[in-house]
Order: structure tokens, then C-alpha cells, then sequence
């Protein structure tokens, strides 16, 4: 089970340009952004560029998600992913260009590149697509745009971010989000490798760059307008079912540990960017999800806010073994290698099967469950709306590699927060020691968020 990508996250130790927000795109709740320019601009040559964290895959939801397109008609044209997980480019009503590799990565930002010029008298040179600062090449469908096609792009018709004209929504975060009016251009004015680790691909300031009449940059930096264009051409986007909430700063220079979904799980409904868990069971069975993060040393601190109590909660610690052998998460609270507080009728410690007999009191709807997870010392501490309950208890002996967890009761709904973006509203906006992650209550001193900075810090 791979802990975080690195070949496509920007390190705390990289420097240079930091990303400081990216909006949340929750499939959910329909939620897109909308243009219509006022006059065409080059309908043949541009660049898009954007970088990306996947919610729910595209398989997983059986439908096409879109990035961004114009509607030229007869349909949209532009950058989706397709039910199979691979990038679809369409253009001139047929599948321009469909890539061989998979997009199945939901811990991982990923940058894509779509440069269209069909001027071009090279026929394969027309529509490029790149993924972390390299060219695809290998495509299962190619059918190229004739040459000087007029795309649905830069036309005076809607322009769509998140969303197709048939409900094909989008799922995840994006940030950086680039149109170039009339230059066909290349990765480099948008990132670059890193001087240190030349495999991580990562963001550069893009504001310098000429974006042309329809050009766009959403930098998502105010949480009272994410639609505003940044550019200098105040080509604003309107959006759709945003709300500030959808600001995170889960970011490409900054990756927080979210709920992973490609864990094989049972009856789980997830969204809000991985933050939000809802279960759907009929009997006395358990469903449950893990962390993106694994976690081997360090202090780390998570927050979960008890939305529906139908069933019970339990949430601590999985090993990384326990996690591959078990291959879904149904029960996992009484196996070997977890360590769980359980919100039963005065709560219990699990520890590998076995229960406590202390009474550490039971959370309520709406409260807020703080999680203290001390790998250095293997401990693990728990929080009821910021009063300390269960302090410094010894976890599973079963260790390796460690992973949040949380599993759920009968129509049960947990709200996660590890930072970067929230299941639930928060209020009070409190940051780790190191200015990282927004959580409703402070972290206790020396625990910090789940993020790739804390990570390249601490060296968790």
C-alpha cells in the first residue's frame, strides 16, 4: 500500500513557488464554474493548464467527469476523464485523443497540460496532451482535428469548469487553473522539475504569463468569490453550489492525507474531496475507510465530528497489514493491528480485539472527536470538543506502517477533517504549531497536521 506519491508532489525542502488554495469540487452537489465571453478569441490555438487531486475516480461513478470545455453545439469540446479512468480529449465531435494510462490515484495532485493548435500543418501536433511535465504519447484512440478546425474554445458560447452540459461532474480538488488565449505552449510555463528530486514535478508563478482575450488564471484565493479570474482580464467565472467551505489549502506544494477510496470498503458513500464518509448498512455490520497517509514516526493530529450517531463510531489506527489482509474494512475495529476508541454507552479503548472496561464517556451528535497519534512513543490520545479523555494509550504492538481509520454502524455519517479541507464547517480556523492545516480546535502542542510539509519537516 504506497504512502505518499512523491513523484508528483512538491516537498517541503523543494522551495520555490508555493500554490496557497485550491477549491474542492464535490460531484455531490453538482457544483461547476461558468463563462460566456462576450467576443470570441483564437477558436484554433490555446492552452490549458491545471492541476488536480482525485475525489471519486471516474470508474467508480461509472460517468464521464469533465475539467473544462466550451460547448461548440453539438456538445462540449475539451479535457475529460473518461469511465475508464484515461483522459479524453474531444474535438470536432469525435474522440480526439483517449490516453492508454490510468488517472487511479486519489492521494497524488496531478498536472495536465491540454495544448490545441489546429493550424498546425502536422497532423499529430495539433491536440498534445502532458501529465506532470511529460508528453503522452501512447493513445488508445487518435482522431485528429482537420486542420484550422474553430473548437467550441474561446467561442462566445459557455465555457465550463467542473462540469458538462450533461451533468458530468467533476470530482476532487483542482488548483492553478490555466486557459491561454492563442499560444499552443509546453509544461515549462507552468512547472518545473525540481533541481533536488528531479522525478517531482511542481508548480511556478504562472501570473507573469500574456493569457490573451479569453485567458484565465483561478488562483482560488478568495473564499468569497473562487470564480475570480486573477489574470488581470476579469474574465470571472460564476460558480454553481461553492461555498467558502470549498476553499482548501490541500494544495500541489501542500498534500494533506484524505480518506483513500480505493480501499475496498463496505456500503460507503464518499465526498466532500474524501473528507465525508456515509454508511449504508441494514444489520449489525461495520463499514469503514483509511487514511491516505501512512504514518511510521512523528505526532500527527486529525479531527472528526460525530455527525450522525444511527450506529456507532469507532476511529484510531490500522496497520498497514491489517489493511492489505483484510481487504474490506467490515469489523476491522475488533481486529489485530487496530487500536480504536469505540463511542458506544461510555466509551471503550479496542486494541486488537480486546476492550477496556473503562468508562472514557460518549460523544454526541455534533461533537467534535480530536485524535493525538504519537508514533515516536506509540501512543495515541483522544479529545471530546478540545477536553482531553483518553490520554497516552498504548496502541496495537502490531505495527509497521500505521493508517487512520474510522469505521461506522448502521446509517452512520463521519466528517473528517485532517486540514487541507474539511468534511464540516469550521469556525475557528486553528493551525498546527508549524501554520499548517485548519482545524476547529488547536492541535495540541507538538502534533501537526497530516500534510507533505509536516511529512518533509518531521520526517514522519
Amino acid at each position: 500500500m504506497p504512502l505518499i506519491l512523491p513523484g508528483n508532489v512538491a516537498s517541503a525542502t523543494s522551495g520555490g513557488f508555493s500554490v496557497d488554495n485550491s477549491c474542492r469540487f464535490d460531484r455531490a452537489s453538482s457544483i461547476k464554474l461558468e463563462r460566456t465571453p462576450g467576443s470570441a478569441g483564437n477558436r484554433r490555438t490555446f492552452t490549458f493548464s491545471c492541476w488536480f487531486k482525485l475525489g471519486n475516480l471516474a470508474s467508480s461513478v461509472s460517468d464521464y467527469i469533465q475539467i473544462f470545455g466550451g460547448f461548440d453545439g453539438a456538445g462540449n469540446e475539451g479535457l475529460f476523464i473518461s469511465d475508464a479512468d484515461q483522459f479524453y480529449l474531444y474535438m470536432e465531435n469525435t474522440n480526439a485523443l483517449i490516453s492508454n494510462l490510468k488517472l487511479r490515484d486519489p492521494s497524488a495532485w496531478y498536472h495536465v497540460v491540454m495544448a490545441v493548435d489546429t493550424t498546425n500543418g502536422t497532423a499529430d501536433n495539433r491536440c498534445r496532451l502532458y501529465l506532470n511535465g511529460s508528453e503522452i504519447t501512447s493513445f488508445s484512440a487518435r482522431s485528429n482535428p482537420t486542420q484550422n478546425y474553430d473548437s467550441g474554445v474561446n467561442n462566445t458560447v459557455v465555457q465550463n469548469i467542473g462540469e458538462r452540459i450533461d451533468d458530468d461532474y467533476f470530482d476532487g480538488y483542482m488548483a492553478e487553473v490555466v486557459l491561454i488565449d492563442g499560444l499552443q505552449l509546453t509544461p515549462t510555463s507552468f512547472g518545473e522539475f525540481d533541481e533536488d528530486s528531479p522525478t517531482i514535478w511542481k508548480p511556478i508563478d504562472v501570473s507573469g504569463l500574456t493569457f490573451g482575450t479569453n485567458g484565465f488564471y483561478l488562483s482560488f484565493s478568495d473564499s468569497a468569490d473562487l470564480g475570480a479570474d486573477s489574470s488581470g482580464n476579469s474574465n470571472d467565472f460564476t460558480s454553481t453550489n461553492l461555498a467558502a467551505t470549498d476553499q482548501a489549502t490541500d494544495t500541489p506544494t501542500n498534500n494533506f492525507c484524505t480518506m483513500n477510496p480505493l480501499v475496498p470498503t463496505t456500503n460507503i458513500t464518499f465526498s466532500e474531496g474524501n473528507c465525508k464518509m456515509v454508511t449504508h448498512v441494514s444489520s449489525d455490520t461495520y463499514g469503514g475507510g483509511i487514511g491516505t497517509f501512512g504514518l511510521t514516526a512523528g505526532k500527527w493530529y486529525w479531527e472528526i465530528k460525530m455527525a450522525s450517531l444511527l450506529g456507532n463510531h469507532t476511529h484510531g489506527v490500522i496497520s498497514e497489514l491489517t489493511a492489505e489482509l483484510y481487504q474490506n474494512v467490515t469489523g476491522l475495529h475488533n481486529d489485530t493491528g487496530v487500536t480504536t476508541f469505540w463511542n458506544d454507552d461510555g466509551g471503550e479503548m479496542i486494541k486488537d480485539g480486546s476492550y477496556t472496561t473503562a468508562d472514557y464517556g460518549t460523544l454526541d451528535d455534533g461533537d467534535i472527536l480530536g485524535i493525538a497519534f504519537n508514533a515516536d512513543d506509540n501512543e495515541i490520545s483522544f479529545y471530546d470538543n478540545g477536553a482531553l479523555i483518553v490520554d497516552g494509550y498504548t496502541i496495537s504492538t502490531t505495527r509497521g506502517t500505521l493508517f487512520p481509520l474510522i469505521t461506522t454502524g448502521i446509517n452512520t455519517t463521519s466528517e473528517v477533517n485532517f486540514g487541507g479541507c474539511s468534511g464540516f464547517t469550521v469556525s475557528s480556523a486553528a493551525n498546527d504549531e508549524n501554520g499548517y492545516g485548519v482545524f476547529e480546535i488547536a492541535p495540541p502542542s507538538g502534533y501537526l497536521a497530516l500534510c507533505s510539509k509536516n511529512l518533509g519537516s518531521d520526517g514522519g
